[in-house]
């Protein structure tokens, strides 16, 4: 009864894949809805994962039986197999194709809009007390174009209000690449409260270059467009420049700068000298920088007067394992150094952000969606 259940599970995600394919191919998938062709793709992605552990031990098992039969026909004698180390190695191919199949099954199912609160308290060397207990809430990556439901994105805005938070910083990639996906989220994102504003840059997805556009004006009008989604929100954009704020009567520098990156693949856009150029006299210089990466590469060396860089951008690859104190790792960690939380060089601090939204994959595992706190303190 057991066998006949997991070949008909076998055959029917087999029987999917191929219409999956077949749909596409004939164009009977052009009517589809967003979500359906969402869920339809990560299937398909989720199986051909999951065959791919099996495959290595049934080849094992196809090896051994062929070097037995050879051998056997080499000494004359009659081809006999074990049956028994068979059957186990199949079962083992099972059982590591399992875990693929319900991991990635329970991160779309359980975790894409399951929002955690991650809290940091950073010590600012010559912090005035004045800006001692200074609340900074942090966003990034939302991927408005990825989301497939709307009402569980307001459990994160009531996150982040309920922090009470002095400034709201948003880190990058609004979009995945057309302004138009954050058309029917505007009434969210604009219900975001700070006492002293919310500042965002923008993030490589937000420039388009993912998408094929008709030609360079078409592609020049979706960004003016989502810089004007940003002021629509009440979100101050910055584009290589700096607000200086005055906080209990302390000097506040919000820098922000456009997508810089030390991989070729990702545009440099930023220009952080004309950005940081007049902050003097800031007690506390902030930076906002979508991709990690710049912090090394020209922050840390060139600008030693940036107290703390918030980043976002590698979404901790959506998949890894953290339990505080024991163990974090995630796929991101082999091409960025900095992919997760909070990191410090002398005086100066990074937070990586693992991102609200979610991309490709619509779901997350070990990795959760985040909304970071972060208070400053005198160190």
């Amino acid at each position: 009864m057991t066998r006949n259940i997991v070949y008909g599970f076998f055959w029917a995600l087999t029987a999917f894949s191929l219409f999956y394919l077949f749909a596409h191919f004939w164009g009977l998938a052009n009517g589809w809805s967003k979500n359906m062709e969402t869920y339809s793709r990560t299937i398909v992605f989720i199986i051909y994962i999951s065959k791919f552990l099996i495959v290595p031990l049934l080849l094992i098992d196809d090896l051994r039986r062929l070097t037995m039969w050879v051998g056997q026909r080499v000494n004359g004698g009659p081809a006999e197999f074990d049956i028994s180390r068979s059957r186990f190695l199949s079962k083992m191919g099972i059982f590591f194709g399992a875990i693929p199949f319900f991991s990635l099954s329970y991160g779309i199912i359980r975790n894409p809009y399951r929002y955690q609160l991650f809290k940091e308290s950073v010590g600012i060397k010559g912090l005035s007390p004045n800006l001692v207990g200074l609340k900074i809430v942090q966003i990034s990556d939302i991927h408005s174009g990825s989301f497939t439901f709307k009402d569980p994105v307001k459990n994160a805005i009531d996150l982040i209000n309920a922090q009470k938070p002095d400034l709201v910083f948003f880190t990058g990639d609004l979009v995945n690449d057309h302004s138009d996906e954050m058309s029917d989220f505007m009434d969210v994102f604009d219900k975001i409260e700070a006492k002293y504003g919310v500042y965002s840059v923008l993030g490589n997805h937000d420039y388009g270059e993912y998408h094929h556009w008709k030609n360079e004006e078409e592609k020049d009008a979706n960004l003016e467009k989502l810089k004007g989604i940003h002021k629509k929100l009440g979100w101050d954009l910055l584009m290589n420049e700096h607000r200086m704020l005055d906080i209990n009567n302390e000097k506040v520098a919000i820098i922000g700068v456009e997508n810089y990156s030390a991989l070729p693949q990702f545009p440099k856009m930023g220009r952080l000298a004309d950005a940081h150029s007049g902050s003097d006299g800031a007690n506390v210089k902030l930076l906002l920088s979508h991709d990690p990466s710049h912090w090394d590469l020209q922050i840390v060396p060139e600008f030693k007067d940036i107290n703390l860089t918030f980043s976002g951008h590698t979404h901790g690859f959506q998949f890894g394992i953290e339990i505080p104190g024991w163990i974090k790792w995630s796929p991101a960690q082999f091409m960025y150094k900095q992919w997760a939380g909070l990191y410090q060089q002398g005086e100066q601090f990074l937070y990586v952000n693992r991102g609200l939204g979610f991309l490709g994959y619509p779901g997350r595992v070990g990795i959760l969606p985040e909304v970071t706190v972060i208070e400053l303190q005198s160190a």
